[in-house]
């Protein structure tokens, strides 16, 4: 489940009861600038989320957002999240491998990835790796792919790339740890 948590603040969310044609006045300056912020914030927020759920397509649920109410009395996102499916397609392990890519991209697809997004991408990185490992043992077991030389090392061109992106990704999530959003993942 892809969870993010909060992000920035923009357009009141719908169903909130609007003061007047111009709430900021009477507000002191300190309250327009919070508000001015949290309007931001629910912006990033909104597009953060949107961004998860456009590329996460089927896999992504509907969107969650927590709020908080300005000084103008409207509601703002301040945090949200969108649930992903990051379990395995039963039986067909070049599905799973599909299905996570498209996963790994919606966990990727806002502008600033938190530390969460990645660890959901990684998440998604190792079952794709896990799904060829399968895939080539079945095309090994077709005789039809080798799946490894008589060092043990991966000899398919699919199994050279997935350590190659195994060790990239590794090395993404190494040390990386941003606050901005909560990606969740969830199992169906």
């Amino acid at each position: 489940m892809i969870t993010v948590s909060p992000l920035s603040p923009s357009a009141p969310a719908s169903g909130q009861a609007g003061n007047a044609a111009r709430p900021e006045q009477g507000l002191s300056p300190d309250q327009l600038k919070q508000l001015t912020e949290l309007k931001a914030r629910d912006r990033e927020v909104r597009a953060h989320e949107a961004a998860h759920q456009a590329v996460g397509g089927q896999y992504a649920g509907a969107v969650s957002y927590t709020y908080q109410r300005g000084p103008d009395g409207n509601q703002y996102a301040v945090g949200g999240e969108v649930p992903i499916d990051l379990s395995p397609v039963p039986g067909d392990p070049q599905a799973t491998v599909e299905k996570m890519r498209v996963v790994r991209a919606a966990a990727m697809a806002p502008a600033e990835p938190s530390a969460q997004d990645q660890a959901v991408a990684a998440q998604a990185m190792q079952i794709m790796l896990q799904a060829r490992t399968e895939a080539a043992q079945q095309g090994d077991e077709a005789g039809t792919v080798p799946d490894s030389d008589q060092s043990g090392a991966p000899a398919s061109r699919a199994g050279q790339q997935a350590n190659e992106t195994y060790r990239s990704i590794s090395a993404l999530t190494d040390g990386t740890a941003q606050s901005k959003s909560d990606f969740r993942s969830v199992a169906a």
